[in-house]
């Protein structure tokens, strides 16, 4: 009985980490890389063409969903990067997206864990949908 209460006592600090643990803009808003779209198992990079006022519709987009804000950077600076979070853990999942000329470079990707079993993909692909 002593273990269940340690293993459940071990899950509940564990869930709060994740949810409290604090996130360095330095570590994470960082300009995306690459050229071409790439699926991995902890995120995605798209690069779309969209015009020169591409990150402007795109955080309209981002900061209207759920469970997501702004961790730094703005449209006035040429990248932001956003967290989303899990509705139930709070898991926290990091965007950048990055204006350069008319192509916004998005990279969305997980902070904890090996794999986010397409989350970041249908979370970036869903905002740039709505584009």
């Amino acid at each position: 009985m002593t273990i269940l209460w340690l293993l459940l006592i071990g899950v509940i600090l564990g869930a709060g980490y994740i949810r409290l643990a604090p996130s360095d803009p330095a570590e994470w808003h960082v300009a995306p890389q690459g050229e071409a779209d790439r699926d991995f198992k902890g995120g995605v990079l798209r690069v779309v063409q969209t015009g020169p006022d591409g990150l402007a519709r795109f955080d309209a987009i981002a900061r209207a969903a759920p469970r997501t804000k702004v961790l730094a950077g703005s449209v006035e600076e040429g990248m932001i990067t956003y967290i989303s979070r899990t509705k139930v853990i709070g898991f926290p999942d990091y965007t950048t997206a990055q204006q350069d000329g008319d192509r916004l470079r998005i990279h969305g990707r997980l902070r904890f864990g090996r794999k986010d079993f397409g989350v970041n993909k249908a979370r970036v692909d869903g905002w740039l949908g709505q584009m």
